[in-house]
């Protein structure tokens, strides 16, 4: 299928909830791809994939009693991202340990509900890959409205967000409530994971929030710089990720991951600065420069032969 089938596909209005699939799709990819700057400058993967899956339970909770997804799915992960944060103060645990043990037990909770309700293995399939043709219109101004709150938010404490992630106990001394904002910034990795389940899937929105940010690491050392690629890369893959799927009737979750997976290869691998490139440069400039060392040598030798 050609871009133009694809356009005219989005404007076909039969299949209208294509292009509400592409909205959801970039809107969630975007703003991922800004809360992600932050999962991945301080190391926070595990803690956004305890996340994403800790919105389980909620999804299944939600759909036993035919109740809005979204919302179970945020008040679920805002509960764990709570007790991460709480927990996580006692310095005699881990805070990976803390992680570990209530992301499984989140999901078990999820697994135990929803195989209850009947015909539960298609609905499951969904929980966990995600559906484009299921959107409905609330589900698009939720993402819209979530989306705006999210980037809102991120922008009012950018600053403390950064003093933490730099230096937490300089933040402390600074007078920064590192808790408080701990705590913020998981719910607003719980918001972000809520708004793309539905069109990635359950298990496969942590691409959204660590590849896009991941990706724009290697392209620049600027943060400011890095929050506005992030978001552009994920909005970009997911576009073209939607594209793909629908061209050659492929899961859109995966595809989209897959997308995303290739753009961070070719970051790494052609990154003139920070990827394999850059180490390849020096290299080949060190034995030009150990050539032309050699040369005079070599001419003496001959002469002197």
């Amino acid at each position: 299928m050609s871009p133009i089938d694809f356009l005219t596909d989005l404007l076909n209005p039969d299949l209208a909830f294509l292009p509400k699939a592409l909205v959801v799709a970039v809107m969630s990819a975007a703003v991922c791809g800004v809360v992600g700057t932050h999962v991945v400058l301080r190391g926070m993967a595990f803690i956004g994939d305890a996340v994403a899956h800790a919105v389980f339970p909620g999804l299944a909770i939600a759909f036993a009693v035919s109740g809005n997804l979204a919302l179970g799915g945020a008040i679920a992960g805002v509960i764990t991202a709570v007790l991460v944060a709480v927990l996580s103060q006692n310095r005699r645990l881990k805070e990976d340990s803390v992680i570990a043990i209530l992301f499984v037990a989140a999901f078990g909770i999820g697994i135990v509900v929803i195989s209850a309700v009947p015909g539960y293995g298609g609905s499951l399939q969904h929980f966990l890959f995600g559906s484009i043709a299921g959107i409905p219109d609330s589900d698009l101004y939720m993402v819209a409205g979530t989306g705006i709150g999210i980037l809102a938010a991120m922008f009012i404490f950018h600053q403390e967000f950064v003093a933490i992630g730099l230096d937490r106990d300089f933040a402390r001394t600074q007078g920064i409530k590192v808790f408080r904002y701990d705590l913020l910034l998981y719910v607003l990795v719980t918001l972000a994971v809520v708004i793309s389940v539905q069109t990635i899937g359950n298990i496969l929105v942590l691409a959204l929030l660590v590849a896009p940010a991941a990706t724009a690491r290697l392209l620049t050392d600027s943060l400011a710089a890095m929050m506005a690629i992030a978001p552009a890369i994920g909005a970009v893959s997911a576009t073209v990720g939607l594209y793909i799927s629908w061209s050659w009737d492929l899961p859109t979750g995966g595809t989209i991951v897959l997308v995303l997976t290739a753009a961070f290869l070719a970051a790494w691998l052609l990154s003139p600065r920070r990827g394999r490139r850059s180490r390849s440069i020096p290299a080949t400039m060190a034995t030009r420069r150990s050539q032309k060392r050699a040369t005079p040598s070599t001419t003496a030798i001959r002469s002197g032969s």
